[in-house]
This record gives structure tokens, sequence and C-alpha cells, in this order.
């Protein structure tokens, strides 16, 4: 008997923290969720069924119209301008920006760990230091340099605005990936008489897929969710999304249309968790490889 019990002991207390992990885990799940469950049953009710009070319960009647409205569609109540010529504005902006700047810290990846040159640590202390300065100092001189290049409230001067300060970050993780890639494919390679974009394109490149999902999830994430440098050097027209969806909820008179609201920010949240879902395994995994490969 107390054989038994002593063997039945061990899986009986792994059994019960098992219970009490994943038991937690749902309850912080359904913590975290519970905003995102209100947002998307209050963008599908009418503002009669808000007025009710009961914010979880689930709608009567549906309806799609607060989408329509929030999209720019059609009209609910007070609100006839949607957000869509400003959600394409983020994808003019943010798709130039991911791209140029994931390039860029690939190639200073590259260049910093495989074609090294006098002084070559202090030019990444330098582009690191850039990771930590805060947005709002730089707010005044980028005005300034936009103003003088002629790229002031426009899409291709915010383009230019995340570029320059996500390459820093980028920098950082590929020069991290690449610091563990074996030099002797790159020796071998240039005494075949490999060019130094051959080489690029041809070996670091194709080897390259966890650390640029790394980077790209990292970015997008960063330029789509951004609002001070929208609001700080565009206007009207040519704001990106995230202003779009801060003057449509202040801009409000009268009654608070919250359906619609709650259906711009679902729009405006969408390609950020749809990026998750499709790569956000692939994230982790870049992220550790790189951790481990640095």
């Amino acid at each position: 008997m107390s054989a038994v019990a002593a063997s039945s002991g061990p899986a009986g207390s792994s059994i019960t923290t098992k219970v009490v992990i994943y038991g937690l885990l749902a309850l912080f799940a359904v913590f975290y969720l519970l905003p995102l469950f209100v947002m998307v049953i209050t963008s599908f009710k009418t503002l009669d069924e808000i007025r009710e009070g009961n914010m979880l319960a689930l709608p009567h009647n549906p309806t799609v119209e607060p989408w329509l409205a929030a999209w720019g569609s059609a009209c609910v109540g007070l609100t006839c301008a949607g957000i869509k010529g400003y959600f394409w504005n983020s994808i003019s902006m943010v798709v130039p920006a991911v791209a140029i700047s994931t390039l860029l810290g690939a190639l200073n990846g590259y260049v910093l760990t495989k074609w090294r040159f006098p002084g070559h640590k202090w030019v990444f202390g330098l582009m690191l230091f850039a990771c930590f300065i805060p947005f709002q100092t730089v707010l005044i001189p980028m005005a300034r340099i936009l103003g003088l290049i002629g790229l002031a409230d426009s899409i291709p001067g915010l383009v230019l605005v995340h570029v320059v300060y996500g390459l820093g970050f980028t920098t950082l993780f590929f020069r991290n990936y690449y610091e563990a890639f074996p030099n002797e494919l790159i020796r071998a390679a240039q005494m075949d008489g490999a060019s130094f974009f051959q080489i690029f394109r041809r070996i670091l490149l194709p080897s390259s897929g966890p650390i640029i999902v790394v980077t790209v999830i990292f970015q997008f994430t960063n330029v789509w969710n951004d609002f001070l440098f929208g609001a700080s050097f565009t206007s009207g027209a040519n704001a990106p999304m995230t202003v779009a969806l801060n003057n449509l909820v202040n801009t409000s008179t009268g009654v608070r249309e919250y359906n619609v609201h709650m259906a711009a920010a679902m729009i405006a949240a969408l390609p950020t968790l749809i990026v998750y879902v499709l790569a956000g395994r692939y994230f982790v995994r870049g992220l550790m490889a790189g951790a481990v490969k640095g």
C-alpha cells in the first residue's frame, strides 16, 4: 500500500501543478482578452443597445453599420467620414519604411560583422545609442530637416523618419544574428571572386529568414502604431490612420458613438493582429536564434 501511495504521489502532485498552472494561464488570458471582447461586441451594437449599460452582453440585433461608418462607406448618426483614406496612408507608409529599414539593417549587420573596419565598434555603439533616444528629443530637429528637404507634411517624410529612427534596432538585430555566421564561407566566396553584394545576396540573405521575420514584425508594429510622429509631421489628408482614429473619437459632438469608435479601433488593430497570427511563432523562434547566435 505504501509503495502504491509513493508511486502515485508524484503523479498526483504533477497533475495538480498542471491544473493550477493552466488554470492561472486561462484566467490571465480571459483578463487580457476581455477588453478585446468588449470592443468586438460593442462594434456590432446599436447606440440604443449600448445605452442599456451591459458591456458584456452579446448584441441582440447585430449590425455592421458601425463598421461601414468607421470605414467611411456609410453614415451612422453624426459619423460619415471614416478612416479609409488614412488607412491607405498608413499602408503606403509602413510598407516602404519596413522594407527599407530592414534592408539597410541587414547591410549594416553584414558590414559590421564580416567587413570590419577601424572604428567599427564605435559606429555600432553610436547606432545602438540611437535606440535609446526618446521620440520627443528628435521632433524639432527632424521637423527642421523635413522642411529643408521638402518632405514636410507628407507620407514620404514619415517614411524617412521611421527608417532613420528604426535603423538602430534593425542593425542591432542583424549584427547579432550575423556575428556567429561562419567567416569561412565569406572567405571562400571572396576567393572565388564573389563581390560584396554577391556574398550578401547569395550567402547571407538566404540564411536570414528568422531574423528578417523578427525585424519585419518589430518594425511593422512600431511604424503602424505610431501616433507621435504622425501627429507632429503630417496633418489633414496626409495623416496616418492612428491620427485619424484619434480625430474621429475626439471630434465627436453631442452623443458619443461608441460603436463606431470601437469598429474604427478594430480596423486599426486588424493588420497588427493578422501579422502576429500569421508570423508570431516565427517571431519568437527568430528572436531566440538571434539571441543565441549573438
